[in-house]
């Protein structure tokens, strides 16, 4: 038996004893837990290589997939070499690592990795258990997505090791974890019926290789996308998709508003499969953490809200919410692929062999039989002002539908939003905007306690203030209706603005009263003033209309008597009179023309 100490099992964080006997192999945290333990005859091969603590034993079971041990010495290559022959009858393999940092080189598939090696060297190992989905990215891309670790207390690759990670969870033991790896793989693949396929030109990163024959016995071939051929394989290998026979139910063609596109929904026993023209996802009933089944105001479409932790990853975006829309009259059949049997012994009372009813439904009650989870629907509580279970508002340029349930608050579609009543501290309803929008919608925002921010719902119908305040304090929310506060403040700010009108008025006619005849004078009509006077004419274009001013009085005198002496030396007795240049001569000239 060979001994060895500092040893860590599949990445863990703590270190133990390894030992290696004929009976199997054991390892045991130093600080304490259970211990693993590996029989000899689940022993399939061995490799022995550098890693990240030093040397590293990987060891292939035959049921348990890859096994990890890291932190040997150099020198302990001989020991443990001799033990696994001795004991096992298995030759260790000294493998080395490609070091050259290349990013390009070939895909292999093997029987529990996948291998990328550059120059016929591995450059990095992928277990296919830490393989959570694939999607085809692109024409010749394909991404890879890593498992996540739930809640960070899984631990031991069998599940139960204290400070080792367990079956898929072997990269959480570090703090930051690599999520995605996406492969551009470039080429057509020529396959042929017999399954055997050849690669034709140069791989490239992440392209599979595969032995075979140019073609097939039979001479029948067919190209195939090489990204196409990668992804279907490693689909395969990770068992990621299942076996079709294994479908309880199948939905095709389901519009889903987050994510956004069209999608079939396949049931499994313990899974659900989303396949879409570009992305395929398994989400596992584990991951479902929240079911509501709520019908939307309009009347025609019904939504299923799925909350799922971990949430749902699309490159860098995460979706913690599934929803999808249905037709609500839009009716169905549907035979479960299931035996009667089946049914009687684990289904009992939670499925039905046959269905025929709307299809929002039918998905609402398989979830529930497979998944065991609950179905959320709208409070009973809160009746709109059109009477329907939810009302029509905006989170900043998004419309949807905000739902209050009987212990939350959901907000639909984008961006899903979920409110806990347990985590609101206050909410405030405002008015906010201009004075013609702000007198037909309001806004709420919602605090939350421990400083964990605010959500705001805008625009929403004036009609709906009663029915909310009102579900408000049926439910016991701590509530600030700042709009009271705003019509108070709009109210006192018109009595003041009155009184300052009326004692304006006062102010003025006390000031009239005091001038006396002055203000009387001024609003008086000029009775001498003759609209069609020429006097006006004359002053502007006539040579007599320097007569205007103080010496007025004075030019008519002398005017006059000019003309009595004119009159004298013509001799006609004062019958022709001088020019006037005044209105007051104008009478002479109507008594001469009488005679």
């Amino acid at each position: 038996m060979e001994t060895f100490e500092n040893i860590f099992l599949d990445l863990s964080k703590q270190p133990g004893k390894c030992r290696i006997a004929e009976s199997g192999l054991g390892w045991k945290p130093s600080a304490g837990g259970d211990t693993f333990t590996l029989d000899n005859a689940n022993l399939g091969s061995a490799q022995w290589s550098k890693a990240a603590r030093g040397y590293e034993l990987k060891i292939l079971s035959r049921t348990s997939g890859i096994i990890q041990l890291d932190g040997f010495d150099q020198e302990d290559f001989d020991r443990v070499s001799k033990a696994f022959k001795l004991f096992y009858g298995i030759n260790l393999e000294n493998k080395e690592h490609a070091l050259r940092g290349w990013n390009w080189g070939k895909g292999d598939f093997g029987k529990a990795e996948l291998s990328f090696n550059v120059q016929n060297r591995p450059a990095f190992e992928i277990p296919y258990t830490e393989i959570s989905n694939t999607n085809l990215a692109g024409k010749n891309e394909v991404s890879v997505e890593f498992s996540l670790p739930a809640g960070g207390a899984e631990t031991g690759t069998n599940g139960h090791l204290g400070g080792a990670r367990s079956k898929g969870r072997k990269a959480g033991a570090a703090r930051d974890q690599l999520v995605e790896m996406r492969f551009y793989i470039p080429g057509t693949t020529i396959t042929g019926t017999g399954n055997k396929k050849q690669k034709k030109g140069e791989n490239g990163e992440g392209g599979e290789e595969k032995s075979g024959d140019e073609e097939d016995e039979d001479g029948g071939v067919e190209e195939q996308n090489a990204a196409n051929l990668f992804y279907d394989t490693l689909m395969d290998k990770a068992e990621i998709g299942e076996v079709a026979g294994d479908t309880f139910a199948t939905f095709l063609d389901i519009l889903h508003l987050t994510p956004r596109g069209r999608f079939d929904v396949d049931m499994y026993e313990k899974s659900f499969r989303l396949r879409g023209k570009t992305y395929d996802y398994k989400i596992q009933y584990d991951s479902i953490k929240k079911f509501m089944l709520l019908p939307k105001p309009d009347e025609l479409h019904t939504l299923i809200v799925i909350g799922l932790d971990p949430p749902l990853r699309q490159g860098q975006t995460r979706y913690p919410f599934l929803v999808m829309q249905f037709k609500t009259e839009d009716e169905k059949e549907l035979d479960l692929n299931m035996t009667e049997e089946m049914i009687d012994e684990k289904y009992k009372g939670k499925l039905q062999p046959h269905y025929e009813q709307p299809e929002h439904s039918i998905i609402a009650q398989v979830f529930r039989g497979l998944a065991g989870k609950k179905i959320i629907t709208p409070s009973q509580s809160f009746s709109s002002h059109h009477s329907q279970s939810g009302v029509k508002c905006s989170i900043k340029a998004n419309e949807g539908h905000l739902f209050p349930l009987d212990k939350s608050f959901i907000f639909v579609p984008k961006p899903a939003t979920y409110i806990s009543f347990d985590s609101i501290s206050l909410i405030v309803l405002s008015r906010i905007g201009g004075a013609v929008s702000a007198s037909r919608t309001f806004d709420i925002t919602i605090t939350l306690k421990g400083g964990a921010g605010e959500h705001q719902f805008s625009n929403i119908n004036r009609e709906e203030q009663k029915p909310l305040e009102d579900f408000f304090r049926e439910k016991h929310l701590k509530t600030r209706n700042e709009m009271l506060e705003d019509s108070s403040a709009l109210i006192a700010k018109a009595l003041r603005d009155d009184a300052d009108m009326a004692s304006s008025d006062e102010e003025v006619v006390a000031a009239k009263a005091d001038r006396g005849s002055a203000d009387e004078d001024e609003e008086s009509v000029d009775e001498d003033f003759q609209a069609d006077s020429d006097s006006d004419v004359a002053e502007e274009f006539d040579s007599a209309h320097e007569s205007s001013g103080d010496d007025e009085d004075e030019d008519m005198v002398d005017a006059d008597a000019d003309a009595g002496a004119n009159a004298g030396a013509n001799g006609d007795g004062g019958k022709t009179p001088a020019k006037p240049k005044g209105g007051e001569e104008r009478p002479k000239k109507k008594v001469k023309s009488g005679n």
